[in-house]
């Protein structure tokens, strides 16, 4: 069996008790991983965890790598975390040397083969592959284990807006959600509708049906139609500001133009009349 050179021992290395093939740390000297997808940890589920390492200790060594005089995460941040808040000094690690491409890597694929990442993390995670290493996503599939049309379609909610991916990250949204709004046309349009999903008022397939009859509609001017690039800015600065679809209909013979402020519901309209009455008194 070939065996992975034995890096030179330190002071804070020593021999854990029945860890096999890894040595204790000085916990103080590890560093988090920069580029780890996962950016949001469970505040219940590390806590449980920091109760069981009280109890049976670390089971699982974490994968760290040598930086200078400390060492750096490649796998295993969550029980790094949980054993810091369980009181450890030391902690069972496993240390490689790689180099920062392969630890950036490894450190993406260990984590993308999780099933608890948000769909944020997880297609920032995927994007970081395809991105930073150059994969197709056929390759990308080939490394994580994954389906390829699962990346393709987890890749893509990177395009909704930075409102509706903190609700994915948050769990207010799931990632059905984010999929169904990718086919709303408008910014506003998907912002909306993503608040109104996130309170518990839209379904996925609710979504999708709202977003089938919006493209089902005739456009007007306010769909960007008109050729007067100040009027398309301002309508859309007008539904940035009221957070909902408006539409610009422009006199036409004796009938005069409309301005259209969509609404859905009574609560709607009140927040939207109470913030045009602010402006007015502004």
């Amino acid at each position: 069996m070939i065996r992975e050179p034995e890096p030179k021992r330190s002071p804070e290395f020593r021999e854990p008790s029945g860890a096999s093939g890894g040595r204790e740390i000085d916990i103080d000297l590890v560093d988090p991983n920069p580029h780890q997808p996962r950016t949001r940890f469970r505040e219940n589920g590390l806590e449980e965890l920091a109760q069981s390492i009280r109890t049976t200790g670390v089971i699982q060594p974490v994968v760290v790598r040598p930086a200078g005089q400390r060492f750096q995460l490649i796998a295993g941040e969550r029980r790094w975390r949980a054993a810091q808040r369980a009181g450890l000094h030391r902690i069972p690690a496993i240390v490689r040397e790689v180099t920062d491409h392969q630890a950036l890597e490894m450190t993406v694929i260990e984590n993308l083969q999780r099933e608890d990442l948000n769909p944020v993390e997880q297609a920032r995670a995927f994007e970081t592959l395809i991105t930073r290493f150059g994969l197709t996503q056929e390759e990308a599939a080939s490394r994580t284990g994954k389906d390829r049309a699962t990346i393709a379609n987890s890749v893509r909610l990177l395009k909704l807006e930075e409102q509706i991916l903190t609700l994915l990250e948050d769990g207010r949204l799931s990632a059905g959600h984010g999929r169904a709004l990718l086919a709303f046309e408008t910014p506003s349009g998907r912002i909306s509708a993503a608040k109104r999903a996130a309170d518990g008022r839209l379904t996925v397939r609710a979504l999708e049906r709202l977003a089938a009859r919006r493209q089902s509609r005739p456009r007007s001017i306010g769909d960007s139609v008109s050729s007067d690039p100040n009027t398309r800015a301002a309508i859309e600065d007008l539904q940035r500001e009221l957070g909902t679809r408006v539409t610009l209909r422009p006199p036409k013979g004796k009938r005069p133009g409309a301005l259209v402020i969509e609404y859905h519901e009574d609560r709607q309209l009140f927040a939207l009349y109470e913030r045009l009455r602010k402006s007015r008194d502004d």
